[in-house]
């Protein structure tokens, strides 16, 4: 009796991501986001670790009054809530500097899974790109601000900022943190940032958990210095099986 596969869910790619980084021919492309992922992280988790007492104070000095007795939980969410959104912060700006060689990353994972031959390397090649790749990075960074300003409001709602704005605010990350890693294989084939959105949207469950996965293990010690190669491999692998067919059968 033929078996029936079981379509991939975003824990299937997570899992793929970390396959895929130790593959031949793909691991030199590992190396240069990740070392860029380890100094810039490392710097960045230093300063918020040596400012959380005065965050923490920050967040404390809106929490109404008749709450004050549930300041040790409230203590809990504000730094949780804060740990999530200076991941995303610094995941971005690692992002930013690294974006050309996770470009080049999620251009030989997809020449591997496909069996076809990755565009050709070169140091002009990378140079030639940085202005249209930072101004992708832009757009990111516009539609970031633009959702985030309206969600970090509700934090000064009562009641509400206390208990489900954390979980909106984690759930926003996670699909934030899914585009950003997405973005690389959708970029390479000049594919426009709203059709990226929306085909996304598509398996919007997925991507969110993909997204709450490397969210998550960002926030881990030492998992946090190469989580980025493994979520550019992973959701080259989503790109790859998902959604690059779609783009192919339009041009």
């Amino acid at each position: 009796m033929q078996q029936i596969q079981r379509e991939k869910t975003g824990i299937d790619y997570f899992i793929v991501g970390w396959k895929l980084i130790q593959q031949p021919g793909i691991t030199r492309f590992v190396i240069l986001p990740m070392l860029a992922n380890i100094v810039v992280m490392s710097l960045l988790l230093w300063w918020f670790f040596a400012q959380i007492s005065s965050l923490l104070d920050i967040g404390m000095h809106y929490l109404p009054s008749w709450l004050q007795w549930l300041s040790y939980v409230a203590s809990f969410i504000i730094v949780v809530t804060m740990a999530i959104f200076f991941c995303y912060f610094f995941s971005l700006i690692t992002n930013i500097i690294a974006a050309p060689f996770n470009g080049l990353l999620a251009e030989q994972v997809e020449a591997k899974l496909t069996n076809q031959p990755a565009p050709e390397t070169t140091i002009w090649r990378v140079i030639k790109d940085i202005p249209r790749i930072l101004k992708r990075e832009l757009y990111k960074l516009v539609y970031y601000i633009l959702w985030a300003i309206p969600l970090l409001l509700l934090y000064f709602l009562p009641v509400v900022g206390q208990t489900v704005a954390p979980i909106i605010w984690f759930i926003f990350t996670a699909w934030m943190i899914n585009i950003q890693y997405a973005d690389y294989a959708f970029d390479n084939h000049k594919v426009s940032f709203s059709t990226m959105r929306q085909m996304l949207a598509q398996d919007r469950v997925d991507n969110i958990i993909f997204g709450s996965l490397v969210s998550l293990f960002t926030m881990i010690p030492l998992l946090n210095l190469i989580i980025m190669p493994v979520a550019v491999c992973g959701s080259t692998a989503m790109w790859v099986e998902h959604y690059r067919d779609q783009i192919i059968e339009k041009k």
